[in-house]
């Protein structure tokens, strides 16, 4: 299958990019002739906005601060069988789009990841590297390795995936998001290895490396529990029964050699937390029943779109 015929949409989120959103789009309507670009800006205070008009996007808004709530309107407004979602700081490798495209309909594939090769120093700060590795080792380990680069803010999606897919991140966690929803519904994915290049003149980075580091482990947090919660509550249930068995062992052994218990407190202090970490399985198999369910109807919302060629 080829990209002929079908529409394709490059939606390029914008945040004060006067510098390089006109690179941006230039770069991917040669790039992409085919492809209609929408740029979308998120209360940009220099000349984003104008500067995207004049190199030939189609300019929309979102007014509620935050990378991901800019991809939830993105998501839900365009209409397309192929999406290319691109940062507008003209880091990414619009030559690259073409063969993400081909490797997405050729294996049909629901999302390929452009898997970052920084062609500067200036490109890939140190600290974000480190953050990067540090946060996809965890996810691996959390949900399964699939991905090298979870950060990576150039992906493209089948229509399947972006109908499919509920964004609730508000800032730059919208990327573990987008790779934590292919991991549990086992979509077939990719990554291809695109350059990446430092940032032009005059655009500056949104990104602060612990700020937006803790975030997005918060996020992974927050969805092993919401995901896998068993597993989450099951591990709070063992540390919790750990401690109460520890507290109880020399009270069980005074008991059984003197016939008293001399801590009372500690005894039930042992109790409550053995109670505790049973109630805290119990929820686990609970939760984990409503999360089947909720996997259950995002993966009919998947199979409910048209895989792509076939509208």
């Amino acid at each position: 299958m080829t990209a002929a015929g079908l529409r394709i949409a490059v939606l390029v989120p914008c945040y004060n990019e006067e510098a390089a959103v006109a690179t941006v789009v230039a770069d991917f309507r040669k790039a992409l002739p085919a492809a209609t670009i929408y740029v979308y800006d998120n209360n940009s205070k220099d000349r984003t906005v104008a500067v995207a008009r004049e190199a030939g996007a189609e300019v929309r808004s979102e007014t509620h601060q935050g990378k991901g709530h800019v991809v939830r309107r993105m998501f839900a407004d365009i209409d397309a069988d192929i999406y290319v979602l691109v940062d507008g700081d003209a880091t990414y490798d619009a030559p690259s789009a073409p063969k993400m495209i081909e490797k997405l309909l050729a294996e049909h594939l629901d999302m390929v990841v452009g898997l970052r090769v920084d062609q500067s120093v200036a490109a890939y700060r140190p600290g974000h590297r480190t953050g990067n590795w540090m946060l996809t080792t965890f996810l691996a380990s959390v949900f399964g390795e699939a991905f090298k680069d979870i950060l990576s803010g150039y992906r493209v999606f089948s229509r399947r995936f972006v109908k499919s897919f509920p964004v609730l991140s508000d800032g730059f966690e919208i990327e573990t998001e987008l790779s934590v929803h292919a991991l549990e519904l086992a979509l077939p994915v990719a990554e291809i290895s695109t350059p990446y290049y430092a940032r032009p003149e005059g655009s500056f980075s949104k990104l602060n490396t612990w700020r937006d580091g803790f975030r997005i482990l918060g996020t992974i947090l927050r969805l092993y529990r919401s995901e896998k919660p068993l597993r989450f509550f099951s591990a709070i249930g063992v540390f919790l029964m750990l401690v109460s068995i520890g507290l109880a062992i020399p009270i069980v052994i005074t008991w059984l050699e003197e016939g008293v218990v001399p801590r009372l407190p500690t005894a039930v202090l042992s109790t409550g937390l053995m109670i505790v970490a049973m109630l805290s399985v119990s929820s686990g198999l609970v939760l984990d029943t409503v999360t089947r369910g909720r996997r259950e109807i995002k993966l009919l919302a998947y199979l409910s779109q048209p895989p792509v060629g076939k509208r």
